[in-house]
């Protein structure tokens, strides 16, 4: 009598961690604030540097191009379902966190370090690293430096307002070497005074200087990216704590832009991929499962993310020129680039 006792105990205690595991599972998500407003309003707002080659830089047309840009249409096509109804505002570095806090943007994709006061003590999340950099020095070829320890004594250029301050003064400090900073808001104001010769060199993010010498067509083999790598530098997108869905909407559409990658599913390929009879393809484009449903967007989403603005493949090689991915490429070509299992 009592194993029997026993026994229904435990099948009845069984059968109630499954039901409540169920409904975790099928429960609805929590809505967000931050989508509710950016549908309300038609616009998804984003910050943006806006003056970084590669990045987020207007073209000849005032169109916002680069990687972060494209990160931001990748969000409004997620949760919009048109990668062009987005607004953009262009901000300094030293405005870039200011502006995410106070809710002037929506998201942020401007070249931010995800370092962990920023996000312990700034109220910010990071839902991704979409880039992985450094800090790295140029500078002209008719100098001669070929190195770091050609440095000084010397002055370098460098922005305020980034983690690019203190990790030229650690650098220096750590090499018993000195330096001048020269001290600038803007990127274009500190490449200006480099070309200016007021600076000997420029410090900035080493994907920064490759699309810096790339525009400068002709001459660019009069500059050289020196070999030392101060730091290394997590680029990701960044949105404020307190809305978990909001949070989840920009993780998710970055991780959607690789598994799209891995998938081999481009912007042109998606309406064949709709047809496709893998799995993992069908619950990525919704046409198996509900995950849309999970973070409270369409199950299209996926699918209208890559047909307007394509797979991270594609956004990459449209923006960042001449540069080897190395660790920005997709696990199965060796990066550091993979998403979470889509189910």
């Amino acid at each position: 009598m009592r194993l029997r006792s026993l026994i229904g105990l435990t099948t009845t205690a069984l059968g109630m961690l499954a039901a409540g595991f169920a409904a975790a599972q099928d429960a609805t998500p929590a809505p967000s604030k931050t989508l509710d407003t950016v549908k309300q309003r038609g616009t998804l707002i984003c910050g943006v540097i806006g003056t970084s080659p590669g990045f987020s830089l207007p073209d000849s047309q005032g169109v916002m191009r680069g990687i972060d840009a494209d990160q931001c249409r990748a969000v409004a096509a997620a949760t919009l379902g048109d990668a062009e109804k987005v607004k953009w505002v262009m901000l300094a570095p030293a405005q870039r966190l200011t502006a995410l806090q106070s809710g002037e943007v929506d998201v942020l994709y401007a070249n931010v370090t995800w370092t962990m006061t920023r996000e312990t003590k700034s109220g910010l999340l990071f839902p991704n690293i979409y880039y992985y950099d450094g800090l790295a020095f140029i500078v002209k070829k008719s100098t001669g430096i070929a190195d770091a320890s050609g440095l000084d004594g010397g002055s370098i250029c460098v922005l305020t307002g980034g983690t690019g301050e203190m990790s030229l003064q650690e650098f220096f400090t750590a090499k018993n070497m000195k330096y001048t900073p020269v001290v600038l808001a803007q990127g274009e104001e500190a490449r200006a005074a480099f070309l200016a010769d007021r600076c000997d060199a420029y410090m900035s993010d080493a994907s920064a200087l490759a699309a810096f010498k790339a525009t400068q067509g002709d001459k660019a083999d009069d500059f050289v990216i020196l070999p030392e790598r101060l730091t290394a530098e997590p680029l990701g997108g960044a949105v404020r704590k307190g809305d978990e869905r909001w949070f989840d909407i920009v993780r998710w559409t970055h991780y959607a832009l690789v598994q799209a990658e891995i998938l081999d599913i481009k912007s042109d390929g998606v309406d064949a991929a709709l047809k496709s009879t893998n799995p993992g393809v069908r619950r990525l484009l919704g046409v198996e499962g509900d995950l849309g449903q999970s973070l409270g967007l369409s199950n299209d989403w996926a699918a209208n993310v890559i047909r307007q603005v394509g797979n991270f493949g594609q956004m990459w090689d449209r923006n960042i020129i001449g540069v080897d991915r190395g660790m920005n490429n997709v696990w199965t070509k060796g990066g550091l680039q993979y998403a979470p299992p889509f189910r």
